[in-house]
């Protein structure tokens, strides 16, 4: 598989929310760059945030680019996120159901055909405007 093809896997996973297809391609030590947060460290670590995230948020990723790095070891994609607000996340607005539409990227590192690092951005103030209507 290429670094495209393990980008490329990754969120076709995300979108089906696969959770053991989506982690399986993961590196048992994966840095997970969290936006405007701390790195967190592990596979098992990523697993309990995305319980987190599933459980706050319903998102779908559409108009993905993916790059990637000629010797396949660093990958970027830019897409959108499709979401809805589902349960209130601790430290922001209330949640009732809000949808939002939002551009955002991720920065890999790959190895041995699995995410090593991935890295994600988006606008929070963006978020939040939306959120709050």
């Amino acid at each position: 598989m290429t670094a495209a093809d393990t980008i490329r896997a990754y969120y076709d996973a995300f979108n089906a929310q696969d959770m053991e297809r989506f982690l399986s391609l993961l590196t048992d030590d994966v840095a997970h760059d969290i936006n405007q947060g701390d790195r967190q460290i592990g596979k098992e670590t990523f697993a309990k945030f995305m319980d987190h995230m599933n459980r706050c948020y319903k998102e779908t990723l559409t108009d993905m680019v993916i790059m990637t790095s000629e010797d396949g070891t660093r990958g970027a994609a830019e897409f959108i996120v499709n979401g809805e607000y589902l349960a209130t996340d601790e430290g922001l607005p209330e949640a009732n159901g809000q949808t939002y539409k939002l551009p955002a990227g991720a920065f890999f590192e790959l190895k041995d055909g699995k995410v090593a690092r991935i890295s994600n951005y988006y606008s929070l103030p963006d978020w939040i405007r939306q959120v709050q209507g």
